[in-house]
């Protein structure tokens, strides 16, 4: 069998055709759009990348061999950015949004370094940071190379805002594949969370995926179908001030998605766009002022704070009712944001959130877990 030593930059029309199989399966994927797998007869997943980061001018393809299968198998080398086997049983992960992942499939020992360790909320992570076993490796932008040879990972798992990470090259040349994740590019929020399936390939676990994929889909689906129940359907604004531009999600963002599927009427959500508008105060108050709640705004946690900081927010009718309730307050024993960690793999949760609020008394006895009504 030809390794690569890792994952390698270059143009995709360098690599010779992928090896054609005889029968194969594909992986079922619902939601997300960003990946996509097919298993051929011999066990080997070939994983393509297919949207890792905004304008990426390539996909990504990874070759996945089961570990009793690598000294009997021979791939072209050229075809693939990194030859894996699986499962992995070490590995650096660079988000916090993977972290839930490895937790559903039962797999936090496999995580042996991380950038940031300050931001994990998971208790399972938290402890295995007090014993020692997870090391501390920098920032992601800048993974702190000797860190990450010493950990001796089999995989890097890492995401890129633009584009591929400088560090993330130098670990591909020093022999550890690095496989990219672009679960943060779905604007679906089922599709955010059918990324686990992804590790569920990597830990050779893919049924345990697909089966705690399919509860928070159904739990998620359940949500929705209680939202449109409600009899109205209420206004909502989001966002607030940074150095006087107002950012709020645009209408085709994750977090507008939501405020649909819970029965609100966003209304910013016919504005093009997946990522967030930048508008001046004037045009806000204009649209928003009347709004019936105001959602996430920003990092906020209480209403003297927000007064403290502009006493514009007080005109918003939203604010004067005190209708307005966030995720910044909710955080884990670090202070990192458990929105940000847990969310995207739970978003029944976050829909089951903005109903409590959005549609009160719909949900019976739920206590919500990521949104907070601001303090006094």
């Amino acid at each position: 069998m030809l390794l690569p030593l890792g994952c390698r930059e270059k143009p995709e029309t360098q690599k010779p055709p992928l090896p054609q199989a005889g029968r194969e399966s594909h992986l079922e994927l619902q939601y997300a759009s960003g990946f996509t797998a097919r298993t051929d007869s011999s066990g080997i997943t070939y994983l393509t990348i297919s949207d890792p980061w905004p304008g990426a001018s390539r996909k990504f393809e990874y070759a996945l061999v089961p570990r009793e299968q690598l000294a009997s198998v021979t791939l072209p080398a050229d075809a693939f950015d990194a030859i894996i086997p699986v499962p992995v049983s070490k590995l650096v992960l660079t988000s916090t949004t993977h972290i839930p992942s490895l937790e559903a499939l039962g797999a936090l020992e496999t995580l042996v370094g991380f950038p940031g360790l300050d931001y994990i909320s998971s208790p399972g992570v938290r402890q295995r940071i007090a014993r020692g076993e997870i090391a501390e490796l920098g920032a992601n932008e800048q993974l702190n190379i000797e860190m990450v040879m010493e950990t001796a990972p089999e995989l890097v798992v890492g995401f890129g805002v633009s584009d591929a990470p400088g560090s993330y090259r130098k670990i591909a040349d020093a022999g550890i594949p690095v496989v990219y994740n672009g679960d943060w590019m779905e604007q679906n929020p089922l599709g955010k969370a059918e990324w686990v399936k992804f590790f569920g390939l990597l830990l050779n676990d893919l049924p345990r995926a697909e089966a705690y994929f399919a509860e928070v889909e159904a739990a998620y689906l359940e949500a929705r179908e209680v939202a449109r129940s409600a009899t109205s359907q209420p206004s909502v604004l989001s966002g607030a001030l940074y150095r006087d531009i107002w950012y709020l999600p645009g209408g085709d963002s994750w977090a507008a998605a939501f405020l649909e599927d819970a029965n609100a009427r966003y209304l910013w959500a016919d504005t093009p766009g997946g990522g967030s508008l930048s508008l001046s105060l004037e045009a806000v108050l204009d649209k928003g002022v009347q709004a019936d709640f105001w959602v996430s705004p920003s990092q906020y946690t209480s209403y003297s704070e927000m007064a403290a900081a502009n006493p514009h927010y007080e005109q918003f009718r939203a604010f004067r009712e005190r209708r307005i309730f966030g995720y910044a307050g909710t955080r884990g024993p670090a202070r990192g944001l458990l929105y940000y960690e847990l969310g995207p793999s739970r978003p029944d949760l976050i829909l089951k959130d903005l109903v409590h609020y959005l549609h009160p008394g719909l949900l019976q006895d739920y206590e919500p877990v990521f949104f907070k009504p601001l303090k006094p």
